[in-house]
């Protein structure tokens, strides 16, 4: 059995024109966003370490302060590459009038109707792969949309759609997390918790020696202020992040998303799990050039089926 669709694969923009009920709060997340960018950058690049860079004239004292606004540069750089990526890129929509094709009887793929094969209650076929995985299709049925759907979609209730491989709906991105945007997502988080660990780490000098400096008046209270709340702010989101990480590269390594976590917890073997090798490649392709890059080449895109979030290879050990 294969799954056709009357369209290409939808790769293109989201450009916000899905999410409804909590758009307004998103706008005001990705705001937050970048004026704790801004607010960093100025405490670690304009007061902490960008003026040592050239102060002593690039000599062996300046090598620290370089290797710091560098890294910090390139990490934002990726971050935000990241972020927009995940914020932009629509995660994945059930192709319009998209149903099931039987392959094994050409005479009943070219009779059935997609209200004789599809109905509210999920079907489930199995076929086998020419790489000896098999590919088993748990077809749904969603009443909101009034349509069928693949494996592993669910409908969103903020963007008032069915999303492939729903992981969830994250107000920071505006969007949702899905199966075309959550290897963009997973580097957003990680780019993101590395960069706020650098600004942590490159501004705890200046904060030991803030009460210092605000006793003896050394420094502007402009400066002080600046250097405290990107300190304080760096650190919670550093910590909150690897706690996301964490759980997410679990996920990852398991093959599984963040609203399939209780139906795996009752299975006794999980039928997406395919070993961490080849989960991970499930999300980031097999290109290793690509893999920490928010970029997938056509390879993969051509040769990995779960990166378009319409089929998914399943463990052969699993009944059906």
């Amino acid at each position: 059995m294969d799954h056709r669709w009357t369209h290409p694969p939808d790769l293109t923009m989201n450009a916000f024109t899905l999410c409804t009920g909590l758009r307004a709060l998103g706008y005001a997340m990705v705001a937050v966003v970048f004026s704790i960018v801004s607010v960093s950058y100025y405490a670690v690049v304009v007061i902490s370490w960008g003026p040592l860079v050239f102060r002593d004239g690039f000599g062996l004292r300046s090598i620290l302060p370089l290797a710091i606004v560098v890294a910090f540069h390139l990490l934002l750089a990726l971050l935000i590459w990241s972020y927009f990526m995940v914020v932009f890129r629509d995660p994945g929509a059930v192709p319009e009038n998209w149903r099931p094709i039987v392959e094994d009887n050409p005479d009943m793929a070219s009779s059935v109707t997609l209200s004789e094969y599809v109905t509210p209650e999920t079907r489930v076929s199995t076929w086998s792969s020419s790489d000896g995985t098999e590919r088993r299709q748990e077809v749904g049925y969603c009443t909101r949309c009034q349509s069928s759907k693949p494996p592993r979609c669910h409908h969103c209730s903020v963007c008032q759609r069915c999303v492939l491989k729903m992981d969830h709906h994250c107000v920071w991105v505006v969007n949702c997390v899905g199966a075309r945007n959550y290897k963009f997502f997973l580097l957003f988080l990680l780019y993101t918790f590395l960069e706020t660990t650098l600004d942590t780490l490159a501004l705890l000098p200046r904060f030991i020696k803030f009460f210092g400096d605000a006793k003896n008046h050394s420094t502007s209270p402009g400066h002080l202020a600046v250097t405290f709340l990107a300190f304080v702010i760096n650190l919670a989101f550093s910590l909150s992040l690897l706690c996301f990480l964490v759980m997410h590269t679990s996920l990852v390594l398991s093959n599984t998303t963040t609203i399939e976590v209780y139906e795996k917890k009752r299975s006794v073997r999980w039928k997406y799990d395919l070993g961490k090798r080849e989960n991970f490649e499930q999300v980031f392709g097999k290109n290793k050039a690509l893999w920490f890059l928010p970029l997938f080449s056509k390879e993969d895109l051509a040769d990995i089926p779960s990166l378009q979030g319409l089929e998914f290879p399943v463990r052969s050990d699993i009944e059906a």
